[in-house]
């Protein structure tokens, strides 16, 4: 199978190669494969013209997304990148920025860019004021009137009563499974939803955000922010589940949550959009009530790579949801 897939592979560059070349008139020198991501291929590629990163999109993995939200995820990449935000440039050509092969393989490239991705929970206080200074740019630019707002979020919370219903069914098919340590996880859930009134979750604003900023897609050159990249999921939703999503993929480590760098972050995006401690404790249990249906569940042991740590993340701030107040308060 691992042959089959590195010949299909091989196919699929091959193909993009050529279609690169009659697009951009470049030779390409070197071809490196970037392991990260789900199904889309990526590699970098050193050429006449400079180094690359090419960005294959899986035909399956296709069928989830909304072209006409993906192009425009690409122009606000392209408006950012022109207005100084540190985020790669797409090549284009004749406007387009979304290619296609003879063989129907879609792809785009974009200006290779160099930094480290560090593991979650792994940055400092320095990393993360950069972080936070550069998330309140992106969103201030985002929000600044060029993109209409849209009627409907991407998340449309459900009610208390829905989710309350949620959980208790999860735990009906936790117990009729016989996995009974996941038990006490999915009632926490369920005590947690039923405990809360969610009405402050209603003082969070709307508006365009990049909808994946997590450790994997920020690249950080020492202690400063290098790039922020993929920004195939921006769309309108809610900027401050940007903000949870941040610092809780870069804050939280096995020894528990950082707090001198949550509040570096907010000092940071306080440069450009006022936040304070209430708004950031807000926002992190605005992300549980989002993300812990799709990383809690009946299947959850079985996980491998990212969703392993999304869980853990879940799993935290459901065991530490009442404890936020104070544990942030002074921020």
């Amino acid at each position: 199978m691992a042959v089959i897939e590195s010949e299909l592979e091989e196919m699929i560059l091959n193909d993009i190669i050529k279609t690169c070349k009659n697009l951009f008139g470049f030779q390409v020198f070197e071809v490196v494969p970037i392991k990260r991501g789900w199904l889309n291929l990526k590699w970098k590629i050193t050429t006449s013209e400079g180094v690359f990163l090419v960005k294959q999109y899986n035909k399956e993995r296709f069928k989830l997304y909304n072209l006409e939200e993906l192009l425009l995820a690409f122009s606000q990449q392209q408006r950012l990148y022109k207005q100084g935000f540190p985020c790669p440039r797409l090549l284009s050509y004749h406007d387009n920025v979304m290619f296609e092969t003879d063989n129907g393989e879609l792809f785009i490239v974009m200006e290779f860019c160099h930094g480290e991705v560090f593991p979650p929970g792994n940055l400092n206080t320095n990393q993360m004021y950069d972080l936070g200074r550069f998330t309140g740019l992106m969103h201030r630019l985002l929000n600044d009137g060029t993109l209409m707002k849209k009627k409907v979020t991407n998340f449309i919370p459900p009610s208390r009563e829905d989710r309350m219903e949620y959980w208790n069914s999860v735990m009906v098919n936790v117990r009729d499974s016989l996995q009974e340590h996941l038990v006490p996880i999915m009632e926490r859930q369920y005590q947690l939803t039923k405990g809360n009134s969610f009405d402050e979750f209603g003082l969070i604003e709307a508006g365009w955000a990049h909808r994946d900023l997590w450790v994997d897609n920020l690249l950080f050159e020492e202690n400063r922010l290098g790039a922020i990249i993929d920004f195939d999921r921006l769309n309108y939703d809610y900027p401050q589940l940007d903000i949870a999503r941040a610092i809780i993929s870069c804050a939280l480590n096995k020894n528990g949550l950082k707090v001198d760098t949550v509040e570096a972050f907010r000092k940071g995006y306080s440069e450009h959009i006022s936040i304070d401690a209430r708004s950031l404790i807000r926002s992190l249990k605005f992300l549980w009530y989002l993300e812990s249906t799709w990383w809690i569940k009946i299947d959850m042991d079985q996980f491998t790579g990212p969703p392993v740590r999304f869980k853990e993340e879940m799993l935290w701030l459901s065991e530490n949801y009442n404890e936020l107040d104070a544990m942030l308060g002074g921020c």
